[in-house]
């Protein structure tokens, strides 16, 4: 049997093998053992004393993969562990790299002299900057970029030499870490496009390939596993002694599929976000020798399987709980939240861009062109809403039992909050947070509407509006800080219903209406989509104003986001990125495509063929031939 061949049926569970094996790895032989460039020396007292101390139980994990840097062997060993927290990793060879390491045994690389050396650098900068009358707000900006490279290159995790990601916040203020040390995978998404944009490929790629052998690990809560093609929420590269050597330690990969999450829920964005960078690897890159891997295709097809998978929903999109995307706590949005649907809309159309066109594929592509068509006329029609639509909804007639029904979901006129009536501008509209039967949740969910522009889920005229809303409703949705999470806030009796009274997102904080820096680097692919850059130009111009002086903060609180979110962690990773991206973009808008998706004229068609058809005409049954047995 051929190595390619062996690997593929390895990863599709054909062949039966207590190991798998990554195919890139097809030219060595494989060993159970680590090669000695792996190996970490440490005395066992010092690893029993930090086991001794350790705060926090590593999950237990079925399969564990270690995958070495160049020239190194292939661990795939099938074994149960039950570790304490991991010792300080050794393994790591380099020179001009200054490491430190958490308490979870995760490995970070300072480049140069670190934050304090890059705020040193940025304020004796800003003291030159502002005493010249000319240029000094272009050199004030130089400055903060050049302070936001260096925390970013000070995030980096090594798995055995190789960087593999950023960790979440990188706060030395802060004293207890929960998981923020570890590398998320929609975390990383915006710290791999800076690194795209910036020419570093290999972090990117080996995120990519080492998150995809995570794919395929057991994972169980209280007995039960879920479906084969989930993606881990997050990642920690552990530090663990070495089976059978008292003065070894071995590196090992930790993924949390939401086991150890707050709440317990699966992580359903992460497997979307990494099809998405995916293709803008390949894209920028010029390397499609990744997407063509044989267990990258699987990868993708495992993906696409799960959340292609036949269930009881009447509706295209995906039926998901609260806390499944970047809102991660309790906050309404269980059912078809609108950033679910838009990631996967995006993400179908990056996975059949990609998939090799071969009999495998024939029907998931199939399935997954008419999931595409049926998506896209759903929210595109029932999710948008602008003063036209608020009227016709206002005077819906409801319990109407027929094929023709206007009023398809049954929503109540008396849903229309207060709000909404003054917040809807008389040019503009947007995408609403959440459609199912009888409910409409009305509020603005800001990264489901820019994606949905981003990936042509939104039709042109609509993504249009959606950027008019935003220059329409500026005071709202931005104010002092970019850029709410959602608009308007839950408040009284409803925070209370709703998010069970959680004390991180009251109103206007964290999820429920706080301002998220990171969310301008979605905001400027957008505009620079549309064409209309300069709206996210001055956001970015708000943020540059105070966002390093504040530290990088997390989120921002209050209406205005005129406050440090109040349990916000400083010098996270995500809103350096998000800030990096936006400078990175707005100074070469081409390189936005690597994200962006054109409308496609088939779905044009088929949407345009859907709207002609007359909406009140019975669905035609006459002539049906069905078979049934009685």
């Amino acid at each position: 049997m051929g190595t390619s061949e062996a690997v593929f049926q390895v990863l599709s569970g054909s062949l039966a093998s207590p190991y798998r094996f990554d195919s890139s790895f097809s030219n060595l032989k494989p060993v159970v053992l680590f090669s000695s460039d792996v190996i970490c020396t440490r005395n066992r007292g010092r690893a029993d004393q930090n086991r001794k101390h350790g705060h926090r139980m590593s999950r237990k994990c079925g399969r564990i993969f270690s995958f070495c840097s160049a020239g190194a062997s292939l661990l795939a060993k099938t074994k149960r562990t039950n570790r304490l927290e991991s010792m300080r990793c050794n393994c790591q060879q380099a020179e001009s790299i200054r490491g430190v390491t958490t308490d979870g045994g995760v490995r970070l690389s300072i480049l140069g002299n670190g934050i304090d050396d890059a705020r040193k650098t940025r304020e004796l900068k800003t003291d030159q900057q502002f005493k010249q009358d000319n240029g000094s707000l272009t050199s004030y900006a130089e400055s903060i970029e050049e302070e936001a490279w260096n925390l970013l290159r000070a995030s980096i995790v090594y798995y055995c030499s190789n960087p593999i990601g950023t960790i979440a916040a990188n706060d030395p203020s802060s004293s207890s870490i929960l998981n923020y040390d570890q590398v998320f995978i929609r975390d990383f998404i915006p710290s791999g496009i800076a690194f795209l944009l910036k020419g570093e490929y290999d972090i990117v790629r080996n995120f990519i390939l080492y998150t995809l052998q995570l794919q395929s690990w057991e994972k169980t809560m209280d007995c039960y596993s879920p479906g084969q093609g989930l993606m881990p929420a997050s990642f920690k590269v552990r530090t663990v002694p070495l089976d059978g050597d008292d003065s070894a330690t071995e590196e090992i990969l930790d993924p949390d599929f939401g086991e150890a999450a707050i709440g317990r829920v699966a992580p359903v964005d992460s497997g979307l976000w990494w099809i998405i960078l995916l293709r803008a690897y390949g894209k920028c890159s010029g390397d499609l020798s990744v997407q063509e891997r044989i267990d990258v295709q699987t990868g993708i097809k495992m993906i696409l399987k799960l959340c292609l998978a036949d269930g009881f929903d009447m509706f295209p999109t995906l039926l998901v709980t609260d806390g499944s995307c970047m809102i991660d706590r309790r906050m309404g949005i269980h059912g078809h939240p609108l950033e679910i649907q838009a990631l996967f809309f995006s993400a179908l159309l990056c996975a059949r861009e990609m998939l090799a066109p071969d009999d495998g594929s024939a029907d998931l592509l199939r399935a997954l062109h008419n999931r595409l068509v049926a998506l896209s006329f759903h929210i595109r029609e029932y999710y948008w809403i602008d003063m036209r639509k608020l009227n016709e909804i206002y005077r819906y007639q409801t319990e109407e039992y027929s094929y023709d029904a206007v009023n398809k979901f049954n929503i109540y006129p008396d849903q229309i909050p207060p709000w909404l009536v003054e917040f809807m501008p008389k040019k503009g509209g947007y995408l609403i947070g959440n459609l199912q039967p009888a409910h409409m949740d009305f509020r603005f969910f800001s990264l489901g509407n820019l994606w949905a522009i981003v990936s042509s889920l939104a039709t042109v005229n609509q993504s249009h509006a959606i950027l008019d809303l935003i220059e329409a409703k500026w005071t709202e949705l931005v104010a002092e800080m970019p850029f709410k999470i959602c608009y308007p806030a839950l408040e009284g009796q409803e925070w209370r219903i709703i998010t069970g009274s959680d004390p991180k997102n009251t109103p206007w904080s964290y999820h429920n209406g706080g301002s998220w820096p990171t969310l301008l680097w979605q905001l400027t692919v957008a505009c620079i989509k549309m064409n209309r850059p300069e709206i996210a130009e001055r956001a970015v111009k708000l943020a540059e104003r105070r966002i390093s002086k504040d530290k990088w903060p997390e989120y921002y609180d209050t209406k205005r986001g005129r406050l440090i979110g109040k349990q916000a962690r400083l010098f996270q990773t995500w809103s350096i990125t998000g800030y990096l991206v936006s400078k990175l973009l707005l100074a070469n808008p081409d390189a936005a495509r690597i994200l962006t998706n054109d409308e496609d004229s088939e779905l044009i068609n088929a949407f345009s063929f859907a709207m002609s058809s007359n909406p009140r005409k019975k669905r035609g049954r006459k002539g049906l031939q069905q078979p049934f047995i009685v």
